[in-house]
């Protein structure tokens, strides 16, 4: 499957060097380190140097959007359903400085608050097969895209210029439909589903959605205007039903659910406000829904629990393949990045999906043999284990230790040279 994988991309290089290159840093992504960057990686696979990788980052010929398009079809080759959901969020990476590129003090939902952090926004594939993703777009805040100057240190595109998480969103989703991804629903929570624009261009592509919206959303019903939180007061005992949102860690994620039915500007679609209502406290969570069709609540229940499928990718393309780990500054640099990153992580999800396929499980999840399907977390240590050979001999590790003490010597020595002349 690994094999398989990287000569599926071993086109999107002209160059031996950068391909070969390529494939260190995917398997440096995926091995057991406590920390991946260009210099762990290097030392890893056993390079002198990361001053290759650094290369294949910065200043190597190639075109990571390219090798994006190979992840894609490589994660539909396996995980492709024509009822598949595109799921999209975003997350931040915190970040000290401000020369990272989209770094600025900004909400990221990683801390839970206001941080200097770098924000994108990722487009995940949702099958009843598996899940991976399989697009990624970098926000640019306006102190950004309004300063040329900043823009150009960071080698950002001119044509680049703001867009919202939204808009980013609309962009990733049109992309993958163009390029022919089967798939029927789209789901994200609040900041998408707040978003009319996006909304109505899911609509006019004929793509059925559930997205999240906020209690002071206002939708239109046959007697006016209406906020969500109102209209839930409203709803009957008799209205509410108990569904499974989708098998987690623990068991099904029961909710009660209702649905009422609303109106809007397509008049050959279907219009509902999706409400949830935690069985034990009572708290409540609201879904803009469109179909093209009709079609019962269970399956608008369906796709929203499949949102939660992003937070997963998330968690594990983060602990297992390095992907908030970059060191990088520049635009390219990110996007080659993040790029790998995503293609490591497909690896192991598609893998682990096929395992799944291939058993069949009880009741409560296990195998026959009382065993539970290969998660990723497995996959990456029994690959790192028997797959992987790095290099750890002595002499090698002695040599990093030196080549990082007078590296971080050099620094040092830099930065109090800058900092004499700098006072007054």
């Amino acid at each position: 499957m690994f094999e398989g994988l990287m000569g599926r991309i071993a086109g999107r290089f002209a160059r031996v060097e950068p391909r070969f290159r390529a494939r260190q840093l995917v398997l440096g992504l995926l091995a057991d380190l406590p920390r991946k960057n260009c210099w762990t990686i290097a030392e890893h696979v056993g390079d002198a140097t990361p001053g290759g990788l650094q290369h294949l980052l910065g200043r190597a010929k190639w075109d990571a959007d390219l090798v994006r398009d190979d992840l894609r079809e490589f994660v539909l080759e396996h995980l492709a359903d024509d009822e598949a959901v595109l799921v999209v969020d975003e997350t931040g990476d915190l970040k000290k400085g401000t020369h990272t590129v989209g770094v600025q003090r900004q909400y990221t939902g990683t801390a839970g608050r206001i941080e200097n952090s770098q924000v994108a926004v990722y487009l995940t594939y949702t099958s009843r097969h598996g899940h991976a993703g399989i697009d990624r777009a970098l926000y640019l805040p306006k102190s950004w895209t309004g300063d040329r100057d900043r823009c150009e240190q960071a080698s950002v595109p001119d044509e680049v210029g703001f867009a919202t998480k939204p808009q980013l969103a609309q962009q990733m989703i049109e992309r993958v439909l163009d390029a022919g991804t089967p798939a029927a629903w789209a789901a994200g929570d609040e900041v998408y589903g707040d978003n009319p624009k996006l909304r109505a261009a899911l609509e006019k592509r004929g793509l059925g959605y559930v997205l999240a919206v906020s209690c002071t959303h206002r939708v239109l019903t046959a007697a006016g205007p209406q906020r969500a939180d109102h209209l839930a007061k409203r709803v009957p005992r008799r209205a509410w039903q108990k569904l499974s949102a989708g098998r987690g860690a623990k068991g099904h994620r029961w909710y009660d659910w209702a649905l009422v039915a609303i109106t809007a500007g397509d008049p050959t679609g279907h219009q509902h406000l999706m409400i949830r209502r935690n069985r034990t406290t009572g708290e409540l969570a609201y879904y803009r829904c469109y179909s093209p069709r009709p079609v019962p609540l269970s399956t608008l229940v369906k796709v929203a629990g499949s949102r939660w499928t992003v937070e997963e990718t998330f968690q594990s393309s983060k602990g297992l393949a390095g992907l908030d780990e970059h060191q990088v500054r520049r635009w390219d640099s990110w996007h080659r990045w993040v790029t790998l990153a995503l293609l490591a992580h497909a690896f192991l999800a598609v893998t682990a999906a096929l395992e799944r396929r291939d058993q069949v499980p009880t009741d409560d999840g296990t195998s026959p043999g009382g065993l539970i399907p290969l998660t990723c977390n497995e996959i990456q240590r029994l690959f790192t284990a028997l797959v992987v050979r790095p290099v750890r001999d002595t002499a090698h590790r002695l040599r990093w230790s030196t080549w990082r003490r007078r590296h971080q010597a050099r620094a040092r020595h830099s930065h109090y040279r800058r900092q004499t002349t700098l006072q007054p």
